[in-house]
């Protein structure tokens, strides 16, 4: 099973504001960052299945659009959850460790994941499941926020793979995590 991560922060390693905020990212300076190095269109053509965290879940269920068509989503969390009518279908949820999450998966046919999420993605690093990270870095310095790696882990080497950087200051920076 490869299990990928896609995901911006700013300079400062945030990936959204202390509230969740993630505003910063839409603006108009930034949008050169989706058209450098692993476009997510190239990116998501190659995942089966995303597995977020409960608050990243939910953050997207404020945006007006349902990225993820054709995707199946899985919520890891502990709550009681349904998903709303419009998304019946199309996501569910799951409970458990990362690696008995990635067993489930793969008995069901799959092959690559997404993982998204700081805290979901802190918990796949720990469990040594991560493949490959592509991290996009905004150049906005936000001071605090939710970080997305978290103090005290183990020390795990990466491989650089490719980095790209556009006129605005944007870098994307892709890892095999070794």
């Amino acid at each position: 099973m490869e299990c990928s991560v896609y995901i911006a922060t700013s300079a400062d390693g945030f990936i959204a504001k202390p509230d969740g905020d993630i505003k910063w990212l839409l603006r108009k300076e930034y949008e050169d960052a989706a058209k450098i190095g692993l476009v997510y269109s190239e990116f998501i053509s190659t995942v089966d299945a995303i597995v977020m965290g409960r608050h990243s879940y939910e953050k997207v269920l404020t945006f007006d659009d349902w990225y993820y068509e054709g995707i199946e989503v899985i919520v890891l969390t502990t709550q009681k959850l349904t998903a709303p009518e419009h998304l019946s279908g199309k996501v569910r949820f799951e409970s458990g460790a990362p690696k008995d999450i990635v067993r489930k998966l793969t008995k069901e046919g799959k092959t690559h994941l997404y993982i998204d999420g700081g805290i979901t993605i802190q918990k796949f690093l720990e469990a040594n499941l991560i493949n490959e990270m592509t991290i996009t870095v905004i150049p906005i310095l936000l001071g605090n926020g939710i970080p997305l790696f978290s103090n005290g882990k183990e020390e795990q080497q990466l491989e650089l793979m490719d980095v790209s950087s556009s006129k605005s200051g944007t870098v994307q920076k892709r890892y095999r995590v070794k």
